[in-house]
């Protein structure tokens, strides 16, 4: 039995889950929750018993010092609460972990043990996987639903992958069974340069969970984060000719596939997108530092390190997008069509 003595009674609640690991490509699903926690302030109630699920010779815990006391993190997944304030202000219920080592199924119904305590009235997990997308391009992000009327609803497609999964399509699967609304986001990782970080993605991760869930997010230096990437991309990509040309060939299928969406219905679609983006208010920021396509953009900065832009990426990797294992991308989900969203947004 789940007993929440602390958690106060939630408004509207959605869970919005994220596991490093198979499922995370360029870390950026995990990166995308923590952002969330960070900029809104998460207050942790609970955590999952990291023996149950967890094989530490996998996922070894680490020592550290606090003030010459000697302690270990354990790994696991925490669960926090943050409240979004607003006209309509409701609660985002953030679960944050690794993906468990074994035990898939207590796991899933550990946690929709809490879903069904809080009230949780939607699941929406996200993941990152790698793919033939150019990095130079909008990062394709795809909505799947296992639920038929869900997917008509919320204009999502409903899911037909078959074959291997990872925690995330196990999860949601599980709460289809349950009864709870469970929806996947997926961003597309450029598997030539599969590094974390990858705050392109994140953002885009980001704001396809806006416009599914009608929020404000503060995005910070995310956007700012999203165009040093890409540049720094550009910089090594230019230094490799063979890498330079298949950039381009990859850019060449991306844009004849996407000839079809330049259509008035899509155009409309992403107007009204960016019209829910505008505010009213001081230029280049909306309510909460959600920044806006002014020229002039203040950023909200992570007071958590002194970091003001991501790592230099790597290298970009030639060949076939492979997974940590060395296998096949972790999720093949509908490439996303009109749902595709860039730093500039």
């Amino acid at each position: 039995m789940i007993e929440l003595e602390g958690v106060p009674e939630l408004i509207d609640p959605v869970m919005v889950a994220a596991f490093e690991g198979w499922n995370d490509a360029g870390d950026a699903a995990s990166t995308a929750v923590a952002h969330l926690d960070r900029e809104w302030k998460g207050e942790v109630f609970a955590a999952l018993d990291a023996e149950d699920y967890y094989d530490f010779q996998v996922n070894r815990p680490t020592v550290w010092l606090d003030g010459g006391t000697r302690k270990i993190t354990w790994p696991t997944t925490r669960l926090s609460v943050v409240r979004v304030g607003g006209e309509k202000p409701r609660d985002l219920v953030l679960i944050r972990g690794i993906e468990p080592s074994m035990r898939w199924r207590s796991y899933c119904n550990e946690i929709l043990g809490f879903a069904h305590e809080l009230g949780v009235e939607m699941v929406v997990i996200l993941g990152a996987l790698l793919g033939d997308t150019p990095h130079t391009r909008p990062v394709p992000v795809s909505g799947v639903t296992s639920d038929a009327d869900l997917a008509r609803t919320m204009d999502l497609e409903e899911t037909r992958y078959e074959g291997p999964t990872g925690i995330v399509g196990i999860l949601q699967e599980a709460c289809t069974h349950a009864g709870v609304p469970a929806v996947s986001l997926w961003a597309a990782v450029p598997h030539y340069v599969s590094q974390p970080p990858n705050p392109k993605a994140t953002l885009a991760l980001l704001n396809r969970l806006e416009d599914l869930l009608g929020l404000r997010i503060p995005l910070g230096e995310l956007p700012e984060d999203a165009r040093a990437w890409q540049l720094g991309v550009d910089q090594l990509a230019a230094e490799d000719s063979e890498v330079a040309e298949y950039v381009q060939t990859l850019e060449e299928a991306r844009d004849t596939a996407e000839l079809p969406e330049a259509s008035g219905e899509a155009i409309a679609r992403e107007f009204e997108r960016y019209l829910r983006r505008r505010d009213i208010g001081g230029p280049g920021q909306a309510p909460g530092g959600h920044a806006t396509e002014s020229g002039d953009m203040p950023y909200l900065r992570d007071t958590s390190s002194d970091r003001t832009r991501p790592p230099k990426p790597q290298r970009p990797e030639k060949g076939r997008p492979k997974d940590a294992d060395g296998g096949s991308p972790p999720e093949d989900p509908p490439s996303a069509g009109p749902d595709e969203d860039t730093p500039e947004d």
